[in-house]
C-alpha cells in the first residue's frame, strides 16, 4: 500500500479516503437530489452562530445560479438525512425557497458522523476562534484522538492546534471578546502568557479601553513578566514572607488602578506601592482616580 502524502485541505478528505479504517464512510457514486423535508441538522454540529446577513447573501446567490457545492449527508433511514456537511447551504437553501437540493449520501456511524463533522467544519473560514478551540477539544474528548494526531487530521501543526487549545484557558469575559471581534487572536495569545486571570482581565480592559495593538501587548506582557521575576528574586534574596492581608491589598489596589500594582516591603515592615503606567492615558487616568478619591 502506498504512503497517503499530506493533502491540501486534508480534513473530511483525508478522513474518508482513509481505507485503512473499516471503510464506515462510503461515497455516492453520483450526486442526488434530496427534498430539503427530508434533511435534518448535525446533533454534532461545532458551528454555533451562523450570520443572518451572510446566509441571506447566499440565499440569494442560490436563487441566481443554484447550490454550486453538494451537500454532504448521512442517510438515518429511507426517508431521512441527516447533514454531514453543509448546514449553512441548507439554511440558504430554506431561505431561498428551494424544495430539493444536490448532495453526497454517505453511510456514517455516529462516532465517523462527529468527528467528520467536526474535522469538515474546523476548515471552515467564517468559524471563530473559540468555535475552534472547542471542535479541537471535542475530537480529544469524544473521538479520543491525541494532539499529534488530530493535526494530522486537521492538515495543521501541532503548534497551532496547541495555540487554540490554550485559548479555552482564558476567562470566560476574554473569550467572548475573542468571539465579537473586541480583541483579534495575537491579543488573546498574549494575554494567554499570564498567569494570573485578574491580571489577564485588566489588560484586556486597557485593550478594549485605549485600542492597544497586538505588540503593545506583547510588551506589557514582557514587563509583567520581568517585573514579577525581580519581585520573586528580591523575595528569594530577603527571605520576606509577604503577610497574606498585604497579597489581597495589591489585588485590590491593581483592580482599583486597573493596573499592576508593585508592592514591596522588607523585614523590619518597611516598604514601597509602585503605581506603574504606560502610557500618557494612562496616568490621566490613574490621576483622575486620585482627585475623585480625595474629592
Amino acid at each position: 500500500m502506498v504512503a497517503k502524502k499530506n493533502v491540501l485541505g486534508r480534513g473530511l478528505g483525508a478522513l474518508i479516503d482513509n481505507s485503512d479504517e473499516i471503510n464506515r464512510a462510503k461515497p455516492a457514486a453520483s450526486v442526488n437530489e434530496i427534498e430539503l423535508s427530508k434533511i435534518e441538522t448535525n446533533p454534532w454540529q461545532p458551528r454555533t452562530r451562523f450570520d443572518e446577513e451572510r446566509l441571506e447573501e447566499l440565499a440569494a446567490s442560490i436563487r441566481q445560479i443554484g447550490i454550486i457545492q453538494p451537500l454532504t449527508l448521512r442517510k438515518v433511514s429511507d426517508d431521512k438525512y441527516q447533514i454531514i456537511a453543509g448546514e449553512r447551504r441548507f439554511r440558504a437553501a430554506r431561505l431561498a425557497g428551494l424544495e430539493r437540493v444536490p448532495a453526497y449520501v454517505r453511510i456514517a456511524e455516529d462516532d465517523t458522523m462527529l468527528e467528520m463533522a467536526l474535522v469538515e467544519n474546523i476548515q471552515r473560514e467564517d468559524l471563530d476562534p473559540i468555535e475552534i478551540a472547542i471542535s479541537y477539544q471535542r475530537l480529544i474528548d469524544e473521538c479520543q484522538l491525541t494532539q499529534e494526531s488530530m493535526s494530522d487530521r486537521v492538515g495543521k501543526k501541532r503548534s497551532t492546534v496547541s495555540n487554540y487549545l490554550r485559548l479555552l484557558k482564558l476567562p470566560a469575559e476574554i473569550q467572548f471578546g475573542l468571539r465579537e471581534k473586541q480583541i483579534s487572536m495575537g491579543h488573546a495569545r498574549a494575554l494567554i502568557n499570564i498567569d494570573d486571570p485578574s491580571t489577564q482581565l485588566m489588560i484586556y480592559e486597557q485593550v478594549i479601553e485605549y485600542d492597544f495593538s497586538v505588540r503593545k501587548v506583547e510588551e506589557v506582557v514582557r514587563e509583567l513578566s520581568q517585573e514579577k521575576v525581580e519581585e520573586e528574586k528580591i523575595i528569594k534574596e530577603k527571605k520576606v514572607p509577604v503577610p497574606e492581608e498585604y497579597q489581597k491589598l495589591k489585588g485590590q489596589l491593581s483592580s482599583f488602578f486597573k493596573t499592576n500594582i508593585q508592592f514591596s516591603r522588607n523585614e523590619d515592615g518597611k516598604g514601597k506601592i509602585i503605581i506603574p503606567f504606560r502610557s500618557d492615558e494612562e496616568l490621566e487616568k490613574i490621576v483622575a482616580i486620585l482627585d475623585k478619591a480625595n474629592a
